[in-house]
């Protein structure tokens, strides 16, 4: 009997020992841990009781297959992960082939294709671990949204050669993606879903003959790596369908600190288990302490349990004597005659005198004593001084050391920029409180705070400034400070403590043009006699920016949301955060493309080469919604005239203009005064920018227009009308006497350049 209870006893040692050495369970007791060769770990799971109750963590079998395979919605799953908060799903790949012929057949060979999360559970595309690519010689890839007219991000792939024979794609390196056969781009933060789009129209003379497809896909970057074989292999598509896209995925949409007090409902259940917010969008996660594995989401068994470093085949077990494992944790201990190391506990050194090592021990324990009793003073000395480092490195990184001397050199600013402390503009905004968000965009959050003067501000949060651009950014800070123009925001100040660069603008009350234009309920406010007063003084800002200003800028991102309104309806251009500053010596510069899709310049997408035609462009498509109510890209028009611009044209090329412009303009207007606005705005959309007019044109044309809205004069002759430009206008013939008073010398003109 004490035999075969020994023998029990030893089996149950054996069994406890098999089962801390194998990875825990990490699905729900009575699921169906895995689907084919992919493991489904909880809050995910396999049927009804077995995920998470709060949508989206459902997961289908597909026995169809062999082995089977899981499905999240309608998107295969390759990969879930509990500690990174990750799931991967199978990809789609955007494609345009050549035909035999060298030409296009898009019927046969042409495919856009993106993905769509559901927006009401809290999973996002990885900003981090995905990555845009195209594929191809000549090729343009994009990644935007349909739906709201957005381009998230671009990026344009060339074969370069000293002539049409010498292109044949060799000057691509392998497995590097930098422009050349291969080009690749960051997505944005908080993205849901997207639609890839590749077009291969650009200088197609002997690239077909080697490089017959182009691809453009949204991927894990680390899943691929590019080969010049991609370039002319047609069976680029099989090879490359493993690429997944990875998910970030969190729990609910609210914060550890506010899931927390509703313990119904809190997933962290596991005792061994801690809550991290989501980094990419609302929600949370939890995972297992450090010294435990399995899943932070169940209880008992299946939850975070001890890892037992002890354990021979552990990669911790160095103890040089005796291993002791504790929970989430492990010592190591010396055998009689042998103390530890105070800087390795796990090496053991024979006693040489037992009374030197008491002392030692007293010495350190009296010393721990007095530490623990001043360590709350001390902590808040230290956690102060680190503070007041950390804002003083920041303020250097941000260059606010070169914005000091630049403020104490100049000796004509009347009002210079205003350096902020964070604490000023914490009390400003209610500590950034989120009811306070009065704008956000691609280049930051835009706060409503007020200062100690009782002055209403707009505070923005700009994303981080690249180091090797400080200069640049700081000269531009400066030089932005010192516009004074009545229809440009006024730079007011900035904050360079905080670890993104702050500004501070002067206040606009009134929302925006796109907002006064397009919302509901709003779309009749705006008269015809505001909209062309509201194009011209937007006309003359950017006329300002471009030649007045005492170094020109241009804009590069001009669109009807980033005009403001006051409340008597005077524009305010706004939003310089892809302005570029230009050499006086230059009239373009090359440059990182930037802008929002429907207002982006063709010419410049294509060259890269930005210039004072390209805020013309933008402002052409802001002068067609004045005129049309219409936004600046659709959904719902063919995909040949989804832009906006593309449709205008086409409508002028039929005659049929009338057709899509917005009722209350038809009602106010006349016919031969819209046709002239209309045509000044196909002159600003021409595709070659040499062709278009400059901003001081449109602002002498527009400012025409406006006075014959307001006097019906009788026509003017030719003559009148070249001296007035150099060259004929669109609205040559229906404007009265307006040569005096709008000359390219006149004191009108000359006003607006000073804008005061």
């Amino acid at each position: 009997m004490g035999f075969y209870l020994l023998l029990q006893l030893f089996c149950l040692a054996v069994t406890i020992k098999e089962l801390s050495s194998q990875p825990p369970v990490t699905s729900k007791p009575g699921c169906t841990p895995k689907c084919g060769n992919v493991h489904i770990p909880y809050p995910f799971g396999i049927g009804e009781g077995c995920h998470i109750g709060m949508g989206g963590f459902n997961i289908s079998c597909n026995n169809t297959f062999k082995p089977p395979k899981p499905f999240w919605g309608k998107h295969e799953v390759v990969n879930i992960s509990l500690a990174s908060g990750i799931m991967k799903i199978s990809n789609n790949i955007s494609y345009e082939c050549d035909n035999k012929t060298g030409g296009l057949d898009n019927n046969i060979s042409y495919s856009d294709n993106g993905l769509s999360l559901n927006e009401n559970y809290s999973f996002t595309f990885s900003k981090t671990l995905n990555r845009f690519m195209a594929i191809g010689c000549n090729t343009v890839g994009l990644i935007f949204d349909s739906w709201n007219g957005n381009l998230f991000s671009s990026c344009s792939s060339l074969c370069i050669g000293t002539n049409d024979s010498a292109i044949d794609g060799t000057s691509a390196t392998e497995d590097t993606c930098s422009g050349t056969g291969c080009c690749q781009t960051d997505i944005p933060k908080v993205l849901k879903r997207y639609e890839v789009g590749v077009y291969r129209r650009l200088f197609r003379r002997n690239v077909s003959s080697f490089n017959s497809c182009s691809f453009a896909f949204l991927g894990e970057k680390e899943a691929f790596s590019f080969k010049r074989s991609d370039l002319n292999d047609r069976n680029f598509l099989k090879r490359n369908k493993a690429i997944p896209v990875v998910v970030d995925w969190a729990i609910g949409n609210e914060t550890c600190e506010i899931a927390r007090k509703n313990s119904a409902t809190f997933a962290c259940v596991s005792e061994n288990s801690y809550c991290y917010n989501s980094t990419n969008g609302p929600g949370y996660r939890c995972n297992c302490t450090e010294g435990f594995r399995g899943s932070p989401y169940l209880h008992g068994i299946g939850g975070c349990q001890d890892i037992n470093e002890c354990e021979k085949d552990h990669q911790k077990t160095l103890c040089q004597h005796d291993c002791i494992n504790l929970p989430g944790n492990y010592s190591c201990s010396c055998r009689k005659g042998y103390h530890g190391l105070h800087d390795d506990k796990r090496e053991c050194i024979k006693d040489t005198n037992e009374f030197l090592v008491t002392n030692v021990v007293l010495g350190i324990g009296l010393s721990l004593l007095f530490l623990l009793i001043g360590s709350p003073s001390l902590y808040c000395v230290w956690r102060k001084r680190k503070l007041i480092k950390l804002k003083e490195k920041f303020f250097q990184q941000n260059g606010g050391l070169l914005l000091q001397e630049k403020i104490s050199s100049c000796q004509s600013c009347t009002e210079p920029c205003k350096i902020y402390t964070t604490e000023e503009l914490e009390k400003a905004t209610k500590n950034y409180d989120k009811n306070q968000i009065v704008g956000q965009g691609g280049y930051g959050t835009v706060y409503r705070g007020i200062l100690p003067d009782k002055r209403i501000v707009a505070v923005k949060k700009s994303k981080i400034v690249d180091e090797s651009q400080i200069e640049q950014f700081i000269n531009e800070i400066h030089i932005l400070s010192q516009i004074n123009h009545r229809n440009i925001v006024k730079l007011v100040g900035c904050c360079l403590e905080a670890e993104v660069p702050i500004l501070v603008y002067e206040f606009i009350s009134n929302g925006t043009l796109s907002q006064h234009i397009h919302d509901e309920g709003r779309v009749s406010s705006i008269s015809l006699e505001n909209r062309l007063r509201i194009a011209a003084e937007t006309a003359g800002a950017l006329y300002y920016l471009h030649s007045a200003a005492s170094t020109p800028i241009f804009h590069r991102d001009v669109k009807s949301a980033n005009i403001l309104l006051d409340d008597n309806f005077t524009a305010k251009v706004s939003d310089f955060g892809a302005s570029r500053l230009v050499p006086l010596d230059h009239t373009r510069i090359t440059t990182l493309v930037m802008g929002t899709w429907g207002y982006l310049d063709p010419e410049y997408h294509q060259t890269g080469q930005l210039t004072g035609k390209s805020d013309v462009y933008s402002f052409g498509v802001v002068l067609v919604e004045l005129l049309t109510g219409e936004g600046p890209v659709s959904s719902t028009r063919s995909q040949v005239n989804r832009s906006l611009s593309s449709y205008f044209l086409s409508l002028m090329k039929e005659n049929r203009i009338f057709e899509i412009l917005a009722e209350r303009v038809r009602e106010e207007g006349t016919e031969e005064q819209l046709i002239a606005v209309a045509q000044l705005a196909k002159r600003c959309l021409n595709l070659k920018g040499e062709e278009r007019p400059t901003m001081k044109e449109v602002v002498v044309e527009l400012e025409g227009l406006r006075r014959f809205h307001e006097h019906r004069w009788e026509p003017m002759n030719h003559e009148e009308t070249e001296n007035l430009l150099g060259e004929p206008g669109p609205w040559q013939g229906y404007i009265g006497n307006v040569t005096n008073e709008y000359s390219v010398d006149g004191d009108a003109l000359s006003s607006l350049e000073m804008g005061r």
